[in-house]
């Protein structure tokens, strides 16, 4: 039950650096998150299974969803570069 706990806290203090200013926009938070949110992630399937790992992941992906959508597209754009290479 302890993952379940720090991954709601985890939540909660995400919520709350959202709220506050920022002059970088939230990244070195973001960043923070990140380092913070993954064992967490990995400690969940480790002690929960599949089923909460998930949904800890699409909340967290909820509220980082700017780094997630930067990674999406620097994802596809290698994706189409190689594609278009091999076209060639």
């Amino acid at each position: 039950m302890l993952p379940l706990t720090l991954a709601l806290l985890w939540l909660i203090m995400a919520n709350l650096i959202a709220m506050l200013p920022s002059r970088d926009h939230h990244w070195r938070a973001a960043y923070l998150l990140m380092a913070t949110g993954l064992p967490l992630l990995i400690w969940i399937f480790q002690t929960h299974g599949a089923l909460w790992t998930l949904t800890f992941f699409f909340a967290a992906c909820s509220l980082l969803r700017w780094p997630v959508w930067i990674l999406c597209r620097w994802l596809s754009g290698r994706f189409r570069r190689k594609t278009t290479r091999e076209g060639a």
